[in-house]
């Protein structure tokens, strides 16, 4: 039978935002009984960035796709699939992407798509747009993580409240000839449905594998259980990831794990043997922005300069589902680009 042609799909292009407000640890302590070196010692955060109460989650895809666009000097007419990877949608339909598509005025010829899977859902639709691609189907494809946290947080509980933040990330993600080095290297994904039950915002159904839930539609985290999962669990993950790769962890320039606290991140590079000067996280002055983290953290790389063009980089989402996604990717953006200013 004839074999299905393969096409390499490449990272061309990235662009972020966050909005101008800030919440800082010294905010928060008017809201409930916490102070900046709790939080700080507990999560490795300092501040979080929050949308206007007009503001929402296809707002902050849009804000980052300009800057991709002003930054790279990229049109983004001629894309044929729009993915947004959110948990935060501005409703449950039409979907984010779709608005994404009118505001930016994208011509209806092109896809549009929400992905749901939470704080790993960036690297989801990268690796469902280097499929697409891959297999032919598609030339040009816009992803975005976002996410709007802030909505959806309950700012009475102390535990959850210091965590998250509002932002976007986007990348485009295009065809190149058959002979070309493509971006994607290797890619690993897990489930364990049964622990969705630990991190959670209800909508519908209050029930879960027989276990009543908090009805509040606030997110709701059990901490204690998704930091006992991460720290055991993406290691693993993220060793299998390399193995198919055929790279050693040593030969990974940058680990980029979901910014989700940086008390776990840290368990998990001393387990992999990965320094922290090795690792690009986005939290201390953003938070945890589930699927913004891992772009934001690239971005920060990419426009310090630390990224380098060729260097090869784990992304490695995780979290409600509960849910892993990761990819190694060869990164060979312009750098020129990083001389952007910062927001």
């Amino acid at each position: 039978m004839e074999s299905l042609q393969l096409y390499s799909a490449r990272i061309t292009a990235i662009g972020t935002y966050v909005p101008e407000r800030k919440l800082t640890n010294h905010d928060l302590e008017r809201l409930v009984e916490t102070n900046d070196e709790w939080i700080v010692q507990r999560t490795g955060i300092r501040e979080r960035r929050i949308s206007e109460p007009e503001q929402y989650t296809s707002d902050l895809c849009v804000a980052a796709v300009q800057d991709l666009m002003h930054r790279f000097n990229k049109s983004v007419e001629d894309v044929d699939m729009i993915l947004v990877a959110t948990s935060t949608a501005d409703f449950p339909f039409p979907s984010t992407a779709s608005i994404v598509q009118a505001k930016l005025g994208i011509p209806s010829t092109t896809g549009a798509l929400d992905l749901s899977a939470a704080c790993a859902g960036f690297v989801y639709a990268l690796h469902t747009a280097n499929s697409f691609i891959a297999s032919g189907l598609h030339r040009k494809i816009l992803v975005i993580g976002a996410d709007a946290l802030s909505k959806i947080t309950d700012y009475t509980d102390r535990t959850t409240c210091v965590l998250f933040g509002d932002g976007a990330g986007a990348v485009l993600v295009e065809r190149e000839s058959s002979s070309s080095r493509g971006s994607f290297l290797a890619h690993h994904t897990t489930t364990e449905g049964e622990g969705g039950i630990h991190v959670y915002q209800t909508r519908i159904a209050n029930k879960l594998h027989g276990v009543e839930l908090n009805d509040s539609k606030l997110l709701v985290q059990n901490g204690r259980e998704v930091f006992k999962w991460a720290v055991r669990t993406v290691p693993q993950g993220v060793k299998a990831l390399a193995a198919k790769a055929g790279l050693s962890l040593d030969e990974i320039d940058w680990f980029v794990p979901h910014s989700a606290n940086l008390r776990i991140i840290e368990p998990i590079c001393e387990r992999l043997g990965i320094p922290l000067d090795r690792t690009l996280y986005s939290l201390v002055y953003f938070g945890n922005t589930s699927a913004a983290s891992i772009p934001l953290a690239l971005d920060l790389g990419f426009r310090s300069g630390r990224i380098q063009p060729g260097d090869r980089a784990a992304l490695y989402g995780f979290g409600g589902g509960l849910v892993q996604a990761g990819l190694v990717v060869r990164l060979e953006l312009d750098p020129q680009a990083s001389e952007a200013k910062a927001w």
